[in-house]
């Protein structure tokens, strides 16, 4: 016996088990038919794993030491299949602690793992699934899927993060960390969402959207937030923090960030909000007499010094030999 493809005129193949016990050939058995590569492979397998249950398992004498290089490479020759379970084992049991089994949908558990393991393209992490853990997934599924985590799960999936950051905090968030990033399409055309503007993959050309994470001490996340691709990313971060502040109804929060999101604006919005800060800062955006004050200091290695610019604001400085 052995499996056969076979190509229709319609461009659908069919599985096919042929039997030639008799002398001739005969179809035993049509296991199924497709157009699509992922369930053509699954089908043949599914054939070929047939051809076993029928015709029996082959057992392998592994006491015989002589001829145990020759059995172990018919062994191995002879596997049509297998599951990686360490992942699942591993990191679906942190995904449970976590507390993200309570989202309701399975794709997104094997999506996260899939992400955390191999992070490739979605159309290569369908074939990731199905190589490593059997499981067909239409691409176009997942697509589907992303728009209804964006609009129906989202809410749910920061709420579980938060939580969890709490529990590991002791119930302590005060000090959270603010940054953006840009996520790029390898498309050419733009939409209200997916735009042209600064991207910080060097892809300038191409429609992308701005990503703005909210993070606590540790690198835990808290809260992120999707802008338009040609969003400044200094306009981002008031917003953010202030939605996070107000849905947890924190009274004092301490916002860190870097020099990117240093602006005379971002500035005045945290001290109206009477939040405390640390911005980094470019030297080359401070005044002259402030600029003329740091090149003074002459800092050993490892050195710091402060200096007060009033309002409330210090300009903290250290300075590093490597």
């Amino acid at each position: 016996m052995f499996v056969r493809k076979k190509k229709n005129k319609s461009g659908v193949v069919s599985i096919q088990i042929i039997d030639k016990s008799s002398g001739t050939y005969e179809l035993y058995r049509t296991i199924g038919s497709s157009k699509e590569p992922v369930e053509i492979e699954r089908l043949y397998k599914e054939g070929k794993k047939e051809i076993e249950n029928v015709t029996g398992q082959q057992k392998l004498p592994f006491d015989d030491d002589d001829k145990e290089k020759e059995l172990v490479d018919i062994f191995f020759n002879s596997v049509e299949d297998f599951n990686l379970t360490g992942p699942e084992l591993l990191l679906g049991k942190i995904f449970d602690e976590i507390g993200f089994d309570k989202i309701p949908d399975e794709l997104f558990r094997q999506l996260v793992i899939a992400r955390l393991v191999y992070p490739v393209s979605k159309l290569k992490t369908v074939d990731y699934i199905f190589k490593y853990k059997g499981v067909i997934i239409d691409v176009e599924k997942v697509y589907r899927y992303l728009d209804k985590l964006q609009t129906q799960q989202m809410q749910l999936v920061q709420q579980i993060s938060y939580q969890h950051t709490l529990k590991i905090l002791d119930n302590d968030i005060s000090i959270v960390f603010y940054d953006v990033t840009t996520l790029y399409f390898e498309a050419a055309d733009e939409d209200n969402f997916r735009q042209t503007g600064f991207s910080k993959d060097g892809k300038h050309q191409q429609p992308q959207i701005v990503l703005g994470l909210l993070v606590s001490t540790g690198g835990y996340p808290l809260a992120y937030e999707l802008f338009e691709g040609s969003k400044f990313e200094g306009h981002t971060m008031i917003p953010v923090i202030e939605t996070f502040k107000e849905k947890y109804k924190l009274e004092k929060l301490v916002v860190v960030a870097d020099a990117g999101l240093l602006s005379a604006k971002n500035i005045k919005g945290l001290c109206e909000k009477n939040y405390e800060f640390i911005l980094g800062a470019r030297i080359k955006n401070e005044t002259l007499q402030t600029r003329q004050h740091l090149l003074s200091l002459k800092l050993d290695n490892g050195g710091s010094s402060i200096i007060d610019k009033g309002n409330g604001q210090k300009l903290i400085v250290s300075y590093s030999a490597g």
